[in-house]
């Protein structure tokens, strides 16, 4: 999956040129209630304007407000001008990026194109973990040799189980790969179990919901 397939689009965003004032700014953060907006100069991207930041940069000036706002400009506070994606980057790209801030521009030859925003992120999370589909989830582990999630694939075939999610880690230090499987709840799932355990896999953890 690549960043363009999980972005809201340009069109769709909140956005401010950063010739505009910051209390418009401030102001179009509070009515939309959102943190952080992209900083635009005829579709270029000058990086992004968080809330969090805009306080800080008022309460280290030690100005009255109406001071700060009457000096301080846009382009004073933004940040992450030299931090984003590209249309073509996978998705994980966004994790590290988003673990401390709430959104990441995406941008080509430094036209914005959108934003990829952190609960968008977490949304694919949890549909890569089939959270929002009842199921039964099996944690187990394997020996990291060749032709094993191969393996996998022939149980489930067997059994004609229907997989919500198919998930693996890999543990490269202990030569395992630990597989993190959902597949709807059917009368056979001890059947398919204990074809597991035979085939070599060991079951950690089962959770039904």
């Amino acid at each position: 999956m690549f960043a363009k397939s999980v972005m809201i689009s340009k069109e769709k965003c909140i956005s401010i040129q950063s010739s505009e004032s910051l209390q418009d700014a401030l102001a179009l953060l509070e009515k939309n209630q959102i943190d952080a907006l992209p900083v635009l100069e005829d579709g270029l991207y000058k990086g992004i304007l968080n809330r969090y930041l805009a306080y800080q940069a008022y309460y280290d000036s030690g100005l009255t407000k109406e001071d700060f706002l009457k000096k301080a400009s846009i382009m004073d506070i933004v940040s992450r001008a030299d931090i984003y994606l590209s249309i073509e980057d996978v998705f994980e790209n966004s994790l590290i990026q988003l673990n401390d801030f709430p959104i990441i521009a995406v941008v080509e030859g430094n036209q914005f194109l959108g934003l990829v925003t952190r609960y968008d992120t977490m949304n694919q999370f949890r549909s890569a973990f089939g959270m929002d589909k009842p199921g039964v989830r099996i944690t187990f582990t394997s020996v990291e040799i060749e032709g094993r999630i191969a393996r996998v694939g022939d149980i489930i075939q067997k059994f004609h189980e229907s997989v919500i999610s198919l998930v693996t880690f890999d543990e490269s230090d202990k030569l395992l790969r630990r597989i993190v499987l959902k597949i709807e709840k059917r009368d056979n799932v001890q059947k398919f179990l204990k074809e597991l355990d035979r085939s070599g896999f060991r079951v950690l953890h089962i959770k039904e919901d």
